[in-house]
């Protein structure tokens, strides 16, 4: 990764991490035996799935409040290939934002703990009727508050 995706702020707390565990299934590869390109952003979403049950902000929490969070950016850099059965690690990064939106970043690293794929995705927010919002709504409000005191880390 030659810079940094989302560059820290001044008096932003730490992001918060997630790391998942997985092995390439045999649907994920391609007549090469390499991971197909494609599959790599549900890789990135197993990671968003975890980060949500981790830190009770994922997708079904959000919708019970009355927030929707589409994917409105989405990058990938590809470094070296992973292999049918090879195990890998895919860890989601949150990073600090006062907006609403959610700004992850992710990186796989195979067994050997070689880095294979970096990537982000941008998320907005919407509420029920696709309207966009613009401040964070009070229950994101509330979770930025205590990872900004340090209760979730």
């Amino acid at each position: 990764m030659s810079r940094a995706y989302f560059p820290r702020q001044e008096g932003a707390p730490p992001p918060l991490r997630v790391t998942v565990e997985r092995q390439v299934r045999f649907e994920e590869v391609d007549p090469l035996n390499i991971v197909w390109h494609g599959r790599y952003p549900s890789f990135f979403e197993d990671a968003r799935v975890a980060f949500g049950e981790k830190y009770s902000m994922g997708y079904l929490d959000c919708y019970e409040q009355g927030i929707l969070c589409p994917i409105k950016q989405m990058h990938l850099d590809y470094f070296r290939p992973l292999r049918f059965q090879e195990r890998f690690s895919i860890e989601g990064i949150l990073h600090w934002s006062s907006a609403a939106r959610l700004n992850f970043e992710f990186i796989i690293r195979n067994q050997a703990q070689e880095i294979t794929t970096t990537g982000y995705t941008v998320q907005m927010m919407l509420d029920t009727e696709m309207n966009l919002m613009l401040i964070a709504p009070p229950y994101v409000n509330d979770f930025l508050e205590r990872w900004e005191k340090g209760i979730i880390q």
